[in-house]
């Protein structure tokens, strides 16, 4: 919309408020500077190379108009957290003191000012399936503009991290995109659950997505094109390529439909979807157990690889994630609303619409989804049998036998000796029993729910926020099922 001829000033602004903000991380910034200095290449072969700036928006905006006079701007549509609604809204404002037009287009299938979900569905699949639009072969650039430094997560002063991060950049996100879906994405449906597979075989896209280096649009049809292919074809394992590419598909659409829930209830950063959980944790926190959980130091191998290993690369598969954050809402009795800025920093493919959706359903402050309390055992045994995962990630147990591997807390002393892991020195006890808090946790959630006041409010989120896909169901508490499915 820009590239029609005038000159046309392709702007990035890194923005000290949003940058120092809790849940912003120098793994975010690593990965954002990853795409940034391409597209300041590929920006610059058509004519015009990306203009980057350090400030505020409105600060770096009035100088710009300050130097070039009257400007129009535009944008995409973003759903954050409170500091860049309020950044747009200052933007807004701006905007129309100096009698500047602003305007700003949708990026994905979320709908701003949505009345309600009965035809979200629908939209979704029409602006998704719409043809592509073409990038412009040149721009006409502004003359005498530098297009200043890009900088680094030093020069932004910000925490240093000093786990991993996935490569990035348009051309990484296209390469990823086509190896998932001619090479490694045959087994994604069977092989995403497992932290074993889950890494080669998702998509490991989300990323790419969340920072806008490749857009849902151009994922989707790359994968409608590939299935087509895979349709006409009639090579070995052709049936089981289609079936994971459609579990693929429907979890593009849930990625839209869970930041459209922050797009139309932007207090769910702050508060539960069902107000009455708020006091539901809110005096029981217990920072050793806090401290045990970031460090993976719970004494619940599976639980203490997957926190290592998102702390060291950035990500983790759906269920595992999901685990994580049940095990410290359920087990640790937790308060999400803690877990927030700390889990957030960790994901290289934030998305403050899925994460804080996410962190309610899996701590059972939605309202509309079943409790699922993961037991961290029963997902090690299921997803790594062998303890391959757990012994990558917690070098304390590569010499356990697999036989206790999942539980390295009922060895007898003369295995732990031979194995060089005594537990509560080498590698410490289970924090909580695990039966017994699942259980306490379980009957707390439960004598809520029951109560009218609590099912009221459940229903207006049901109303508000549930999928009009299938029928709704008559029990609140089973909305919204398949959401527990989304991963990338």
């Amino acid at each position: 919309a820009a590239a029609t001829g005038e000159p046309v000033l392709p702007l990035y602004i890194a923005e000290p408020s949003v940058q120092h903000a809790e849940d912003f991380s120098s793994r975010h910034w690593r990965f954002i500077r990853g795409c940034l200095v391409p597209l300041r290449a590929n920006l610059a072969h058509l004519g015009q190379p990306l203009i980057v700036r350090v400030g505020e928006a409105v600060e770096v905006l009035e100088s710009l108009r300050q130097v070039f006079g009257p400007l129009v701007l535009r944008a995409h549509e973003e759903t954050g957290v409170r500091i860049t609604y309020d950044r747009d809204l200052a933007v807004a404002a701006w905007a129309k003191q100096h009698g500047i037009p602003f305007h700003e287009s949708p990026q994905h299938g979320v709908i701003r000012g949505l009345k309600d979900r009965d035809r979200w569905a629908g939209n979704w699949e029409r602006q998704m399936r719409a043809p592509l639009v073409q990038p412009p072969k040149t721009l006409v650039p502004v003359p005498g503009i530098d297009p200043g430094p890009i900088p680094t997560a030093d020069e932004l002063r910000l925490a240093p991290m000093t786990g991993g991060v996935q490569a990035a950049g348009e051309a990484e996100a296209r390469e990823t995109l086509r190896s998932f879906l001619y090479e490694r994405g045959q087994p994604y449906q069977r092989a995403m659950s497992s932290p074993v597979t889950a890494f080669e075989h998702c998509s490991r896209l989300s990323p790419h997505i969340a920072w806008g280096s490749i857009s849902i649009r151009t994922i989707l049809h790359a994968t409608l094109a590939r299935r087509d292919e895979l349709r006409a074809s009639t090579k070995p394992g052709t049936a089981e390529w289609i079936r994971s590419l459609r579990s693929f598909e429907s979890r593009l659409h849930w990625h839209c439909h869970f930041i459209q829930k922050l797009e139309s209830e932007p207090d769910i950063e702050f508060r539960s979807f069902v107000p009455a959980y708020d006091a539901l944790r809110e005096d029981a926190f217990d920072p050793k157990r806090y401290e045990a959980w970031m460090a993976g130091q719970t004494g619940y191998p599976m639980v203490d690889a997957c926190m290592r290993a998102l702390v060291a690369t950035g990500y983790l598969n759906f269920r595992m994630r999901a685990m994580i954050v049940s095990f410290a809402c359920y087990n640790l009795w937790l308060d999400w609303r803690r877990l927030h800025g700390f889990i957030a920093r960790q994901w290289t493919d934030y998305e403050p619409g899925i994460h804080l959706s996410q962190l309610q359903m899996q701590s059972g402050t939605s309202g509309i989804n079943a409790i699922r309390i993961y037991n961290p055992v029963k997902q090690s045994r299921e997803q790594d049998p062998d303890g391959e995962f757990i012994r990558e990630w917690l070098p304390e147990l590569r010499s356990v036998p697999a036989e206790y591997i999942h539980e390295p807390w009922t060895m007898p002393a003369a295995v732990a000796e031979e194995a060089a892991c005594l537990i509560g020195q080498d590698y410490p006890w289970p924090i909580v029993d695990l039966q017994a808090s699942a259980k306490a946790a379980r009957e707390r959630i439960y004598a809520l729910r029951r109560q009218p006041e609590v099912q009221a409010q459940a229903e207006r989120v049901v109303q508000r926020h549930g999928s009009r896909k299938r029928r709704k169901r008559k029990a609140p508490a089973k909305t919204d099922a398949r959401q527990g499915t989304l991963g990338f």
